[in-house]
């Protein structure tokens, strides 16, 4: 049986602009096409539209041969699956053209192409995901999705054992989906399939496991869904270590204290970064980027000695770390503090880099060259050490002070090399 409801007439992007000309190019001649997947959902809800997913009845080389003769540029970026990126006003619209399963392995599932809207929507993964919404508004439901929505309920279609089977991804796709859109706890049915389903986990690639985790991190039910994650013995599947939840809740309340976005890496730090080893086993397990790596390495290092710091001493760690590393670091200082800790002090530390810009080191080179002496690691060493003379002295810039630097610390440093 079908539902079907109509949007709500202020869907403006449905009727102007990019998506309205692809949609009207595409209907027409015999052929048809809709709307699918999360802009319906979200349309639905009343959330923003991300990206424009575009199903429709014509075959690739037809959507092709439309977009060309319209003067659209086309990227045939999945056509032996029947989908062909359209690029209009820097904006890419994904157009699938309809299909049915044939057999169904994982990512590598046979798929034909089809003309049947029902069949389409009886193969995609959660009935919330399954609408389609024509140019006119009508949104049409094949799989109780519409019910769903209102629900806030995530649910496979079918059967969820089989669905998983397909593609052991949409095990992290149930609890991210839930997260983003869901209410309550999990659909009881997903949740005992996606336990029974978990070593399929391993079969997937890191890539695609990065891509959903940090997609979870930050969704708005995070919390919630990581904790059903962990209890169902799911998380450690996917991160193959020990899951700090507690810390992971306090990284949430400190952004949203702050007022800070949701930051993914960030909150991956919270939830499964003690050390620097922890670090570099997340990085491999999900291969982040090094970007990516380089920031949960930082934030396992030595945070426990954050704690407690006065003023001086938090601007020689915001000297040494830089803005982002010391704000990463002080984030999981302060969530992995615990609710009882007073969050006054730690309001105020993290809160430094916007009162307080660290000066560079202005003793060159050249300052101790005149002092006599030459090009080497001795030189190195010796503008290292007043480095720290300089930090420990807060940051002097007047030149009296900085002689008096030079001076000491090329005499320390003779000294103690018998120079």
């Amino acid at each position: 049986m079908t539902d079907a409801t109509q949007l709500r007439s202020d869907a403006r992007w449905l009727h102007e602009g990019a998506a309205a000309r692809v949609l009207k190019l595409l209907n027409s001649d015999g052929e048809e096409a809709r709307v699918v997947g999360g802009a319906v959902r979200n349309a639905l809800l009343g959330l923003p539209i991300g990206d424009i997913d575009i199903a429709t009845t014509a075959l690739p080389e037809e959507v092709v041969r439309r977009a060309k003769a319209a003067h659209i540029k086309s990227v045939p970026t999945g056509i032996e699956h029947g989908t062909v990126t359209l690029v209009i006003e820097g904006q890419g619209f994904e157009i699938t053209t309809l299909r049915e399963d044939v057999e169904t392995f994982g990512r590598k599932a046979k798929v034909a192409f089809g003309r049947d809207w029902e069949r389409d929507a009886q193969r995609r993964d959660f009935t919330m995901n399954a609408l389609s919404l024509t140019p006119d508004g009508t949104v049409h439901d094949y799989v109780g999705g519409l019910a769903d929505v209102e629900a806030r309920q995530v649910r496979f279609i079918g059967d969820p054992d089989q669905r998983i089977a397909e593609d052991y991804l949409r095990i992290l796709r149930f609890f991210r989906i839930h997260a983003a859109y869901g209410a309550g706890a999990p659909d009881r049915d997903g949740y005992l399939a996606c336990i029974r389903g978990r070593a399929g986990l391993a079969t997937l690639s890191a890539e695609r496991l990065r891509m959903e985790m940090l997609k979870l991190m930050v969704a708005d039910g995070a919390v919630g869904a990581v904790n059903a994650m962990a209890e169902g013995g799911l998380l450690l599947s996917v991160l193959r270590g020990v899951s700090y939840l507690g810390t992971f809740a306090a990284m949430v309340e400190a952004e949203r204290a702050l007022d800070l976005p949701p930051d993914p890496v960030r909150r991956l730090g919270a939830l499964a970064v003690a050390v620097t080893e922890d670090a570099k086993r997340l990085a491999q397990r999900l291969r982040l980027s090094n970007a990516e790596a380089k920031r949960l390495d930082s934030m396992g290092h030595r945070w426990w000695r954050l704690a407690g710091m006065d003023e001086a001493i938090a601007k020689r760690r915001l000297y040494r770390l830089g803005v982002p590393r010391f704000h990463d670091r002080m984030m999981l200082a302060w969530a992995r503090a615990g609710r009882d800790a007073d969050p006054a002090p730690w309001r105020e530390v993290i809160a430094l880099p916007q009162r307080w810009q660290a000066p560079a080191f202005p003793l060159k080179a050249s300052d101790f060259i005149v002092r006599g002496f030459a090009e080497g690691p001795a030189l190195g060493h010796v503008l290292t050490l007043a480095e720290d003379a300089w930090l420990a002295a807060d940051f002097p810039l007047d030149p009296a002070a900085l002689r008096t630097i030079a001076d000491q610390t090329a005499a320390r440093f003779a000294r103690d090399h018998l120079l």
